[in-house]
């Protein structure tokens, strides 16, 4: 019975949360452009299968993941877990002492980008556009290796308790230097892909992360050290894919070389 009242519960605000999207589409329809919406009930029946997905999705992140997600960020932070990994009893923690937690935020951070539904949209969208010459699987893998190497780095800073605006000035200074030699057809879906991976999936997990390692560790705040993992999730995706497509033009140029020698 309460599988079936969260199912509901969850329904009713998927529909909430959708009819807005469908009132404007609708209405632009009818009331702007003045036309009849095509194929009517193949429209509706794709906004139905909308509706469930999200709702079963909702439900499975909330009985099952969250709680994992939570659970083994708070199992990874304790205390009498780092010193029995590290062998460090009785003495003070390092920053070293929290590899598994670096492990840990990466394997997180990557499978979780992988498993993003906003990501795999865009994916599939750059595809087509493209005529296949971004991949989807490539575009995917360059932006879980980005968000998995923010997210560790952003564990590291709350360890060590270093300031953000440090992590955060530096990305951007690379990011600015990889937009004068990256590619042009790949800016503007690098910078969107920073936007995309922080969504349903990456969000809870990677917040729950940064405040269970900020409660446990010693002189962190969960305020102050707890947030931020998210704004490393969101940068550096572009730089590895703006990354991805400099080795690809790299890659190629080369083998152009050799052909021609």
């Amino acid at each position: 019975m309460e599988l079936l009242s969260l199912l509901l519960q969850t329904g009713l605000s998927t529909i909430t949360d959708v009819l807005p999207i469908a009132a404007i589409i609708f209405g632009f329809q009818v009331l702007v452009l003045r036309q009849r919406v095509p194929n009517l009930k193949k429209v509706l029946i794709g906004f139905m299968y909308v509706l469930i997905g999200l709702t079963l999705f909702l439900v499975g992140l909330q009985e099952a993941l969250f709680p994992l997600g939570r659970a083994m960020a708070q199992q990874l932070t304790d205390p009498g877990f780092i010193r029995a990994a590290s062998d460090s009893a009785g003495a003070l923690l390092q920053w070293q002492d929290y590899f598994w937690i670096y492990l840990f935020a990466a394997a997180i951070g990557f499978s979780t980008t992988i498993a993003e539904p906003s990501l795999i949209a865009v994916a599939i969208k750059a595809n087509q556009v493209s005529t296949g010459a971004i991949g989807v699987w490539g575009l995917r893998i360059a932006v879980a290796i980005g968000v998995a190497t923010g997210i560790a780095l952003g564990a590291f800073r709350i360890v060590t308790g270093t300031p953000l605006h440090y992590y955060i000035i530096a990305g951007y200074i690379i990011v600015i230097i990889q937009t004068v030699f990256a590619p042009r057809m790949i800016i503007a879906l690098a910078y969107d892909s920073g936007g995309v991976t922080t969504s349903t999936v990456t969000v809870p997990l990677v917040a729950a992360l940064g405040l269970g390692l900020a409660s446990t560790i010693p002189g962190r705040s969960p305020l102050l050290d707890g947030f931020g993992l998210i704004a490393f999730a969101s940068l550096f995706p572009i730089i590895s894919v703006m990354a991805y497509a400099q080795l690809g033009t790299w890659w190629v140029k080369r083998n152009t070389g050799r052909q021609q020698d």
